[in-house]
């Protein structure tokens, strides 16, 4: 049975996530192992990640501590910042367009950093 297309920019739903920490090929080496998601190298400390269709894909950060970060899709980038601002958030980075996509930073009242991506 053939698999379904990952699905594309689902609002409020979840895009992208960032797996950032140190020992970079230790990382690769782990999630390509693990869960046998491919992890392609496109430049020093970054890697992209596909995992099966139906899920997000990825990537892999070298960073000197370890995070995880979620992307989700918003179909409105400046509102979504306002209402987490609102709900006790802060922006950790404003409305940015990478020339890929337009993006931006939040933290929420625990200090989890969440991407917001324009949809």
């Amino acid at each position: 049975m053939q698999q379904s297309a990952k699905p594309q920019y689902v609002p409020n739903g979840i895009a992208h996530f960032d797996i950032a920490g140190p020992g970079f090929e230790a990382l690769q080496s782990f999630y390509s192992s693990v869960f046998a998601w491919s992890v392609a190298v496109r430049g020093p400390g970054y890697a992209s990640v596909t995992t099966p269709p139906g899920s997000a894909d990825g990537s892999l950060v070298e960073a000197p501590e370890a995070a995880l970060t979620i992307g989700v899709v918003v179909p409105d980038l400046a509102r979504s910042l306002d209402v987490a601002v609102e709900h006790g958030g802060t922006v950790a980075m404003p409305i940015t367009d990478n020339g890929w996509v337009r993006k931006a930073q939040i933290v929420d009242p625990a200090g989890n950093r969440v991407t917001l991506i324009q949809g």
